[in-house]
């Protein structure tokens, strides 16, 4: 195994500004590459992304992680947050990888990511190999707009902002991100998956119900669909970040080197 390398890089982003990346890999010519794609307010940088970083060097696996727009150290703010936006970010990430040799992804997606993640997966079937899914937020943005008060709903559409508090962060998110919830359907995602799926959600997480992954197991149309639950994990999956890194690398090992397209 070669020796394993590191960069931080700054990616120009076609819509303006820039991604904030980091990318480390064993083998400059390795074709495939696992994904770390994180949540809501957070970055690229955690317990959970180091953890996956950590257990794909342990393979010698090429590793990538950016911020999204609007977090972390990419340009950028939250109230410019859209779903489309972040499918572009995606495909931003997917590019920079296919110039350097890259043309499978191997994407671990946590809470909006793991959305984030499932609708790239959807869009790019020849080029996502397998998900795994941390908690995901796959009824994102609806879930929000769902929880609000009549009252509170008008508000956000009148001023163009609304607040989004919890025990993490304090920020505000433009309405642009309801207004493109219709083009995100939850039922199109399950009636047209296809990929390798593995789903981990702890019973212990108060801000996104595990019960969402149990109905996406049951009603997702692919048959390589998995769900693990730990009963005293809360969101974040606080205190098994280890483990749930090499048990991505574990199912993601089942599919690495196959044609990506296991439903055929």
């Amino acid at each position: 195994m070669s020796h394993r390398r590191r960069e931080d890089l700054w990616l120009p982003h076609p819509d303006g500004g820039t991604l904030r990346a980091t990318h480390s890999w064993s083998d400059p010519a390795a074709a495939e590459a696992v994904l770390y794609v994180h949540g809501f307010g957070s970055r690229r940088r955690g317990e959970k992304a180091d953890a996956l970083e950590a257990a794909c060097a342990a393979r010698g696996w090429t590793w990538l992680a950016a911020d999204f727009r609007g977090h972390g150290e990419s340009s950028g703010t939250l109230l410019q947050l859209r779903g489309s936006g972040l499918q572009r970010d995606l495909d931003v990430l997917e590019g920079f990888l296919r110039t350097r040799g890259v043309r499978r992804l191997f994407l671990v997606g946590s809470s909006m990511g793991g959305w984030a993640s499932a609708w790239f997966a959807l869009r790019r079937k020849g080029v996502v190999g397998a998900c795994v899914l941390l908690a995901p937020a796959l009824n994102f943005p609806r879930g929000r707009w769902a929880s609000l008060t009549e009252a509170e709903r008008r508000a956000w559409k009148q001023t163009g902002r609304h607040r989004v508090r919890n025990e993490w962060l304090d920020v505000e998110v433009g309405y642009g991100l309801v207004e493109e919830a219709d083009a995100f359907p939850p039922g199109r995602l399950e009636a047209e998956w296809s990929t390798p799926a593995l789903v981990v959600h702890g019973l212990r997480d108060a801000q996104v119900p595990y019960a969402g992954s149990v109905a996406f197991l049951e009603r997702a149309a692919g048959r390589h669909v998995e769900l693990l639950l730990i009963k005293a994990a809360d969101h974040r999956l606080t205190g098994y970040e280890n483990e749930v890194a090499r048990m991505a690398c574990d199912f993601f090992a089942r599919w690495k080197g196959g044609d990506g397209n296991p439903e055929q």
